[in-house]
């Protein structure tokens, strides 16, 4: 495979890393080994922040826990397509840059790509200069606009819009009340922190101090019920959490 090693041997159009210095997260999403790992040696080297997942499973557990700001994304992976992983991604309204990676070049491949939802289309054999550069201007486009959906939590299949005070189980709404939308919000904008029963009755309630009332508890039971969903867990003895989800 024609590939150019070092991806810091021409001047870079952007940094490797996000304006508070924190590096920007890659997703790759490769079967082929050798591959996955020339491109995480380069872009680790670059300053990138680079996960590998090899399978599509072990890639839809990778979003969830890494939570890439690019995912370079082949389309034949061993259990199922790239595209697949796409249009799973783009249902549960998860707008992360994607770009393929693929030796599948004719017409309607590439239109399936865009279809699915990629944003850019990199055919076998490349160079890691052209990724970099297509990287780049990706990241250019997304990272912008990623201020426009700082209203949005997304967890798992789960998506909360703040400001609408709307909520996504994939791609389906969830009708809640506004203090199921105040609990739910809570807890999914801290994830795997958890809270107790006084805290979520003094931050979601208004409550000064813990009292005698199964709000919690009912309220929790409530979401479990209308999101048909684990998500939310709880830790006996002392209290409630939404757990990022892990890779299988």
């Amino acid at each position: 495979m024609m590939m150019v090693v070092s991806l810091s041997s021409e001047p870079t159009l952007m940094t490797s890393r996000h304006a508070d210095g924190s590096p920007i997260r890659v997703l790759i999403a490769e079967d082929e080994e050798l591959l996955a790992g020339m491109l995480e040696d380069a872009l680790n080297f670059a300053g990138y922040d680079v996960r590998v997942a090899h399978t599509g499973t072990k890639a839809m557990g990778a979003v969830d826990q890494h939570r890439p700001n690019v995912i370079l994304l082949d389309v034949n992976l061993p259990d199922f397509s790239g595209f697949a992983i796409a249009q799973r991604l783009r249902n549960r309204r998860d707008s992360t840059p994607i770009i393929f990676l693929t030796a599948r070049d004719t017409p309607k491949d590439v239109r399936d790509g865009f279809l699915a939802g990629g944003d850019d289309y990199l055919t076998k054999p490349f160079r890691l200069e052209e990724l970099r550069l297509r990287m780049e201007a990706v990241l250019r486009r997304t990272l912008a606009g990623r201020a426009e959906d700082a209203h949005l939590l997304r967890i798992g299949d789960l998506t909360i819009d703040t400001d609408a005070h709307q909520v996504w189980v994939d791609d389906s709404e969830v009708t809640l009340s506004p203090t199921e939308f105040r609990l739910l919000s809570h807890l999914a904008g801290n994830p795997d922190r958890v809270w107790s029963r006084a805290d979520l009755l003094r931050l979601v309630w208004g409550f000064a101090v813990d009292t005698d009332t199964s709000l919690v508890e009912t309220y929790i039971s409530y979401l479990r019920r209308k999101l048909n969903s684990n998500l939310i867990q709880t830790v006996r003895g002392v209290g409630y959490v939404v757990r990022t989800p892990r890779p299988s």
